[in-house]
């Protein structure tokens, strides 16, 4: 007999789990982190920068051509922090996004994929409170 909890899956997208470079803007700052998983309604991601919930936050990264189907595109999507789990000094905070709008981004010749730093993706044993659960 399990102890656990009865937990019903409430989302309605696929999530797929990618470590993207992200681009944060949020109340005149802007931060840098790197995704969790994404999916067509919200982010989970990790970044140094403490984000309160229900902050307004545009986020810009390269969705990949595994998620497009096609090429990879850079998007710029507006949102909301639902959850935000602030770590001790020194980690990294991770912070569930819902997704309101998105848009495509034309490509900039010259410019990397991302047009960010690459950052190093939170280790596979990290727990992840507060993922977005639809």
């Amino acid at each position: 007999m399990s102890t656990e909890p009865f937990r019903l899956e409430r989302r309605a997208g696929q999530r797929f789990e990618v470590h993207l470079p992200i681009l944060i803007r949020s109340e005149n700052r802007t931060i840098s982190g790197f995704s969790q998983d994404v999916s067509s309604r919200g982010v989970f991601l990790y970044t140094e920068a403490a984000l309160v919930e229900g902050d307004g936050v545009e986020l810009t990264f390269t969705m990949p051509s595994e998620i497009t189907l096609g090429e990879s595109m850079r998007v710029r999507c507006q949102g909301r922090v639902l959850r935000s789990h602030v770590s001790g000094a020194g980690q990294r905070n991770g912070v569930a996004v819902h997704l309101d709008s998105y848009e495509y981004l034309p490509a900039v010749e010259g410019e990397s994929a991302s047009g960010l730093a690459p950052v190093a993706p939170a280790d596979s044993e990290t727990d992840r409170p507060g993922a977005i659960s639809h």
